[in-house]
């Protein structure tokens, strides 16, 4: 154990964690890289398998995870960002991971994290893979944290990669048209390793495919072209629907009824991207589809339209975000009014959310979420102003508490969303708990 943090508590050792990388993005494999070498490459010793989209791969996740550990395999999966807590990020066995665990590698490798200039993302990612090695997992579920070529998780070499579809996000760093994003999110593809193409533009799913095979993948799978949902139906408990073939000679047997525990037209799709990445597995880890939509309609992921009494807490952080959400609102027809308290990032398209939402939201409650940083903070006046210029039933209470005890006042039903940060510090504050299932 190291000096510096011996003694100190679970809190105390994320604090000095925060206070000693930076919470910005450094793309580039260098450090992490170096990090990994320290700690005696603990990726290296993983079975794993990435997954990376702008939006949907936190549901692939949930369902690969889901279906790995019911047939029996020890598991974990690291995504982000957290909601309440940071043991959210590293599940093994669908539990997060002792707060002790924790604080013995802060413990030991913080000092090391300081001197190299590791950012905090390549520090937690390099810790996941650390903690799940030392657990001697059968499976790790990766999902990236941005992009996919430079992302710290782009370490790894897979058993499979998949990238679930193409959304306009990060422009700062990934470019700012779908076209130039694509190619950022196929960098998780490998020489020799399965690639799942989810997108299901024709244009940019192209791009994807293309990129995998110029890369070398071993096998290219595009979805979109294999099968298809029909039948969709989605219901407060989850989504029904029918994979169907496209055509004779694919590798889907044939049509399959499906259930998925994720409420969303588009979870068909990313329930369908992940049986693609199970079925993709070589060799003994492969799961046919078959085999696992048995365990589809236990899938379970806090934050993605979930539901506790009169409240929805969905982490939608963009416009195409938002649309699902409004979506999944129409086809579920929760009671009204329907009040949607929402704070967003400020490099976020805010504007687009609200008019995503707005056609089945009946009023607007803006507010700040604490935990979002300051840099990033929303201007809710601004926000407000264009929501009452649209025409929208829309209020600002800038107070995060008196905005939580606003909304139900003003309806039946309060959709929380618009950040990670506005889902978790309503979670944390209403103790609603953010663990799966």
């Amino acid at each position: 154990m190291g000096v510096l943090l011996s003694g100190r508590d679970y809190r105390a050792s994320l604090d000095f964690l925060f206070a000693r990388t930076t919470g910005q993005w450094k793309l580039g494999l260098e450090r992490v890289e170096a990090f990994l070498d320290a700690l005696g490459r603990p990726d290296r010793r993983l079975r794993a398998l990435h997954v990376a989209g702008t939006n949907g791969k936190g549901s692939v996740c949930a369902t690969m995870d889901t279906v790995l550990r019911a047939r029996g395999l020890r598991v974990g999966k690291y995504t982000s960002p957290h909601l309440v807590d940071f043991r959210e990020r590293f599940l093994i066995d669908g539990r997060p991971v002792p707060e002790g665990a924790i604080v013995d590698f802060l413990d030991r490798w913080t000092p090391t994290v300081e001197r190299m200039g590791v950012t905090f993302f390549e520090a937690t990612t390099a810790m996941a893979f650390q903690l799940f090695a030392e657990a001697e997992v059968d499976v790790a579920v990766i999902e990236t944290g941005l992009g996919g070529r430079l992302d710290a998780t782009n370490v790894l070499t897979p058993l499979v990669a998949g990238v679930t579809g193409i959304a306009i996000d990060h422009t700062e760093w990934l470019g700012t048209t779908r076209e130039a994003i694509a190619p950022e999110k196929a960098g998780i593809y490998k020489p020799g390793v399965p690639a799942v193409v989810g997108e299901r533009d024709p244009e940019i799913r192209a791009i994807l495919a293309a990129e995998a095979r110029r890369r070398g993948a071993g096998l290219v799978r595009v979805v979109a072209e294999e099968g298809r949902a029909v039948g969709v139906r989605v219901t407060a408990e989850g989504t029904r629907f029918t994979w169907e073939p496209i055509e004779k000679g694919n590798p889907l047997p044939g049509p399959l009824d499906v259930v998925t525990g994720l409420p969303g037209r588009h979870q068909a799709a990313n329930a369908i991207v992940a049986l693609t990445m199970l079925d993709a597995i070589p060799g003994p880890w492969r799961v046919r589809p078959a085999d696992a939509i048995p365990a589809l309609a236990a899938v379970r992921l806090p934050g993605r339209f979930s539901r506790h009494g009169d409240w929805i807490f969905d982490v939608a952080h963009n416009p195409d975000g938002a649309g699902v959400t409004a979506e999944t609102l129409a086809a579920v027809a929760p009671p009204g009014p329907v009040v949607a308290l929402m704070s967003v990032l400020g490099d976020k398209d805010w504007r687009g959310m609200l008019r995503a939402l707005s056609a089945q939201v009946d009023r607007f409650v803006l507010t700040n979420a604490p935990t979002a940083p300051a840099s990033r903070a929303w201007d809710a006046r601004e926000a407000l102003a264009f929501a009452q210029g649209e025409g929208w039933a829309a209020e600002l209470e800038p107070d995060f508490e008196r905005a939580l005890a606003l909304a139900p006042a003003r309806g039946r039903t309060v959709l929380v969303t618009g950040s990670f940060h506005t889902v978790g510090d309503a979670m944390a504050r209403l103790q609603v708990s953010p663990a799966p299932g």
